[in-house]
């Protein structure tokens, strides 16, 4: 049995497809039910919508009540919907990609942005709002201005044609229906009326809709009289009067009725009867009826009218029609275009495209190359401006099109030598003309192409280092490269030296951190290909190291500034190291003295400094220079700060050390990700090269107490591991080293070399160099060396003497080398012992004192040093006088207490001594 009663009522719409529920009649203790099912309750069928319908639905309502809130000026309401709009069409973004933006949120967003603009400029308007209100139109006017860059070509191309679905126009109506009896009131008393927001009428008035002007004007002298009599606008049955008009709505627009029809009903008031309302719409619909044939047979069926914001100005033309188009009516307009740039307000893209436009002008009118060049300048220089912001980067579409202009303006420089560019030039003297060759254009293209290679960092350093993304930008670098090859070749014919230096340090800066892999085949002179293989690809191009080193040395020789040649410098010494040519960059390094002033330097420069050295070390280390290497790395790995002194990322630090804006520029500095030097690889560099220096040191030195360290990181990872409750197999790099420090220690250097060189560590170290297998090698003969010196410091007390044959087996080294080893320790004074040549023996002479003489010696030691300790602590407790020199303990201190003793004697002896002449008979004669 069904739960729900109804009853029926006049009120009734016909297609409703609710069930109304009404209160049973009692009749002999039973309930008579009756369910009152609607004609089309049969036919209704479950309806399953897509994801896409779901989301869209979602938009159109928030859109709807955005509406009704401009319409009323509730602006407080119109944030609120904004950010839950914003919000939706995040969740609606897998659709969006799709489908694309939906034309009715383009157009929400255009007219939203016209709606607060006009608002914001009306001034009386804002002085009437409240404080919530006018707090809020300042929130959503900054807020829609900045989400719209993201909508900016679609929102352009809605302005220029703007379109209105059908659904769209259905919801307009029914919104103007809904809203017309607030409106009426509000318009009053806010200033602006929501009638901006209305459906506008074509010029041309066909006789319907003069009909329908005439209607309303009767229908509002009928509601002011209504509204005289009632006192209060709006009556009681407004809910009843709009259930009445849903009646009817299917396959027809909404009824007038509710437009130009007031329901009148006050309080003092008795209602209209409901007969006299019905009467009233059956012939408000009749009128439309007619209104609608009439309109059929005469004018045509009724225009859709743009509606919701004041219409947008048609783009400006360029020339009037007839207008004689040359050279000065060119410049003329391109002046007037470059007036708005930089001004507030300023649409930045109509601008970029209005220069186009103008540049297509010029060449259909032959107005020759050098007002083209001018426009071209302009063109860039607006692209660069797209972004006001400078941590911005540019957008694809503008990165692309500024390497286009940029091209295209380098074709027309090279093909035309007639042309003359520079800064220097007045724009006063400038020749555009083709009648005034050769041309004079003010600019300078070496600066547009620095610019451009800071936006391609920029971009490089906003974008995904591990996405695909970046890979995809990483290939217009080719592009890059390529027009600053352009710009250098014509800047050698015709640029300044000074503007030389600036390109070829440009060059530089593109090639210093790349691996030459070609020359790197060629000197290894890979087997297996023919000699015209070879010839082939020594033809491709010069090497790097050659085009590096005639760009540098013109630098040097050239340059007169410090910076430009210090970069060139760091860069050379960097491709230098790179290619394990350690010697040349060592020498360049030393005789630049850079080091000793490059603390004053800018920090691009000091970075670049670090990563020369970084690379440097990194160098010394595969050459087997392990001194030299630890020495290049100490500096950067001691500090902690390795990430930031290389620009490559950005350690945590409190809001005290650096602020928000700090952290901007630092930002700003850092080195793309492709250019990156991986710091595991040196952390790895560092911690071995310390292992085999400190090791063999540590047991040379074992019952020193006054040892100095020479790694103090190596010796926190030492620590590090001591501490460890549990000792596993190694893990992390650091634990591999750690790992392998013990077992050098023990004189073990298979263990040791298993540590260093296996799988995981070739896999996270080892196989990143270039050649992988001679720094491996390398690798093996410095732990049999360091492991042999170790094992004589560790065990030399207990051999009276040894045989080099087994030293040399134990640890797998030829025997001049175990010779040159120990002869080297010997002469050192580092191992007291001699070389027995006929037997091949170290005879050691136990000079040295056992490990239970050594353990004494410390003990005694430290005890003398405590009782020193006490004994400065107890004199400072007694006083100067009364203790200190009063103690007969040693001779010094008997002869100060015998300058105690006689104090006015002894003392002024003593005062005489030290102070002779004036001072002695001073002291007499005044104390």
């Amino acid at each position: 049995m069904s739960r729900f009663f109804a009853t029926g009522s006049d009120s009734e719409s016909e297609e409703s497809l609710s069930f109304e529920e009404a209160p049973p009649k009692a009749s002999g203790g039973n309930f008579k039910q009756s369910l009152l099912l609607s004609d089309d309750e049969e036919d209704t069928k479950r309806v399953v919508r897509s994801a896409k319908d779901k989301r869209f639905e979602e938009l159109t309502n928030l859109i709807k009540t955005i509406r009704n809130a401009m319409k009323i000026r509730d602006m407080a309401k119109c944030l609120e919907e904004f950010e839950q709009l914003c919000r939706a069409f995040l969740k609606s973004k897998n659709i969006v990609d799709k489908e694309g933006v939906p034309s009715f949120y383009i157009r929400l967003l255009a007219d939203l942005e016209d709606y607060l603009n006009q608002l914001w400029e009306d001034k009386e308007g804002k002085k009437k709002m409240n404080k919530n209100n006018a707090k809020a139109l300042s929130t959503l006017r900054q807020k829609i201005r900045k989400y719209n860059r993201d909508f900016e070509a679609e929102i352009t191309s809605y302005k220029e044609n703007p379109q209105e679905s059908a659904d769209e126009e259905e919801e307009k109506e029914e919104d103007d229906s809904e809203g017309s009896s607030s409106e009426s009131e509000r318009d009053d008393e806010d200033g602006v009326s929501a009638k901006s927001f209305l459906k506008k009428k074509p010029e041309g008035v066909s006789e319907a809709s003069k009909f329908l002007k005439s209607a309303k004007e009767s229908g509002d002298e009928s509601s002011s009289s209504d509204d005289d009599d009632d006192g209060e606008g709006w009556g009681e049955d407004t809910e009843e009067s709009g259930s009445e008009s849903s009646g009817d709505e299917e396959g027809k627009s909404k009824s007038l009725a509710t437009v130009f029809l007031k329901k009148t009903a006050g309080p003092d008031r008795p209602s209209i009867k409901k007969s006299e309302k019905k009467k009233k719409i059956q012939k408000v619909r009749l009128e439309e009826e007619q209104l609608e044939g009439e309109g059929e047979e005469g004018d045509g069926p009724w225009e859709k009218v743009k509606g919701g914001v004041p219409l947008l100005k048609e783009k400006p033309k360029m020339f009037a029609k007839g207008t004689e188009i040359n050279t000065a009516v060119v410049v003329k307009k391109l002046n007037e275009i470059l007036q708005a740039r930089g001004k507030k307000g300023t649409d930045r893209a109509a601008q970029i495209d209005l220069l186009h436009a103008l540049a297509a002008i010029s060449n259909e009118n032959n107005l020759g190359q050098g007002i083209l060049v001018k426009i071209k300048f302009n063109i860039i220089a607006s692209l660069y401006d797209y972004n006001p912001n400078l941590a911005a980067f540019m957008k694809p579409d503008m990165w692309k099109k500024c390497l286009d202009c940029i091209d295209e303006l380098l074709d027309i420089l090279f093909e035309n030598n007639n042309i003359f560019i520079g800064e220097n030039i007045a724009e006063d003297s400038e020749n555009l003309a083709v009648s005034e060759q050769p041309f004079r254009v003010r600019g300078c293209i070496l600066t547009l192409a620095e610019r451009m290679d800071e936006e391609f960092t920029k971009i490089m350093q906003n974008t995904d280092p591990h996405s695909q993304e970046y890979v995809d930008n990483l290939k217009d670098e080719g592009r890059v490269c390529g027009i600053i090859d352009r710009l250098l070749s014509y800047m050698e014919n015709k640029g300044s030296t000074e503007e030389i230096c600036r390109v070829y340090l440009r060059r530089i800066m593109h090639t210093y951190y790349k691996f030459d892999y070609k020359a790197h085949r060629r000197s290894l002179g890979l087997q297996g290909e023919t000699k015209s293989e070879q010839d082939q690809e020594e033809s491709e191009g010069e090497d790097s190291a050659v085009i590096m080193d005639r760009l540098c040395k013109f630098i040097y020789a050239k340059d007169r500034t410090d910076r430009i040649r210090t970069c060139a410098i760091l860069c050379h010494i960097y491709h230098h190291a790179l290619h394990s040519r350690w010697y040349q960059a060592r020498d360049l390094m030393l005789m630049s003295h850079l080091q000793d002033n490059i603390q004053h330097a800018d920090p691009p420069v000091q970075i670049l400094y670090n990563r020369t050295m970084v690379q440097l070390g990194i160098c010394a280390f595969r050459q087997g220079m392990i001194k030299d290497a630890h020495n290049a790395l100490l500096d950067i790995q001691s500090s902690g700060r390795a990430k930031e002194l290389l620009g490559q990322g950005l350690l945590m630090r409190n809001m005290q050390e650096r602020n928000a804006e700090q952290e901007k520029i630092e930002k700003r500095r850092q080195v793309p990700f492709h250019m990156h030097i991986n710091l595991e690889l040196l952390e790895c560099v560092y911690l071995v090269s310390a292992m085999l220096l400190e090791i063999p040191y540590m047991a040379a030195h074992e019952f020193d107490a006054r040892r100095r360290m020479i790694s103090k990181q190596f010796h926190h990872q030492l620590r590090v591991g001591e501490r460890q409750p549990l000792l596993g197999p190694p893990e992390s790099m650091r634990e591999h080293v750690v790992a392998a420090s013990k077992a050098m220690k023990m004189g073990d250097w298979r263990t040791c070399h298993s540590f260093i060189i296996n799988e995981k560590m070739n896999s996270k170290v080892w196989d990143l160099f270039p050649e992988t297998q001679r720094v491996r090698e390398m690798l093996v003969r410095k732990i049999q060396e360091e492991s042999l010196r170790t094992y004589l410091f560790t065990y030399s007390s207990v051999y009276d003497s040894i045989s080099m044959q087994t030293l040399s087996e134990m640890f797998e080294l030829e025997i001049p080398t175990v010779h040159s080893i120990i002869s080297k320790m010997i002469i050192n004074e580092e191992l007291m012992a001699s070389l027995d040549q006929p037997t091949q023996t170290v005879v050691m002479h136990r000079t040295e004192p056992t490990s239970l003489q050594n353990m004494a010696l410390q003990l005694a030691e430290k005890l003398g040093s405590l009782v020193e300790n006490n004994e400065r602590i107890f004199d400072l407790k007694q006083g100067v006088y009364g203790g200190y020199f009063n103690r007969d303990q040693k001779g010094g201190y008997q002869q100060k207490q015998s300058y105690q003793r006689d104090q006015k004697g002894s003392y002024q002896q003593k005062q005489g001594g030290y102070q002779r002449g004036g001072y002695r008979n001073q002291n007499q004669g005044g104390y």
